[in-house]
């Protein structure tokens, strides 16, 4: 199965969660065995051989994938959650997305320092959640080797925040 066939599967859901904004439904990959096997596969493949510490994975559907590339890459797994979600002390972080403002928030013993780090989300939009992530991975001391994506909106532009880090990302739209 090849990339374009992976794409075929993601759904453009219009006005959702709010009016104008077009979302990338991913659960179409996730819910067949074979799809999603090939997508942890795919994302996985450029890791097998560079030493990787620890996966980060960004609430909610970065979780999905960064929890499988963990395993797959026989790494932890150390998660960033919306406010008020994690119970231990916690590192905060405010950011901007394409359609409201949110904070994020990070176990502040997730990540050891000189830790290396890669941070993992389903989708690069206007990267305010992925820059607010890597701002509290760096604070905790980790050195991000890059940053995926399973998605990139390329219109959206959010790799302009993400200047400085490499950046990789399977599909475009």
């Amino acid at each position: 199965m090849s990339l374009k066939t992976l794409k075929s599967k993601i759904r453009a859901i219009a006005d959702w969660p709010k009016k104008g904004i077009v979302f990338r439904d991913i659960t179409p990959v996730l819910e067949n065995a074979q799809t999603f096997q090939q997508l942890i596969d795919a994302l996985a493949k450029p890791y097998s051989k560079r030493k990787v510490d620890m996966v980060v994975g960004v609430d909610a559907r970065g979780f999905i994938l960064a929890a499988a590339l963990a395993y797959k890459l026989k790494t932890g797994l150390a998660i960033v959650r919306k406010a008020g979600k994690l119970p231990r002390k916690t590192i905060k972080k405010n950011y901007a997305l394409e359609y409201g403002k949110n904070t994020l928030e990070m176990h502040i013993d997730s990540i050891k320092p000189n830790q290396r780090v890669l941070v993992v989300d389903d989708l690069l939009a206007t990267g305010g959640t992925i820059k607010a992530t890597l701002d509290m991975v760096k604070k905790l001391g980790g050195k991000i080797i890059e940053v995926l994506f399973f998605i990139e909106l390329k219109d959206l532009k959010g790799r302009r925040k993400l200047r400085g880090q490499k950046v990789r990302s399977l599909i475009k739209f």
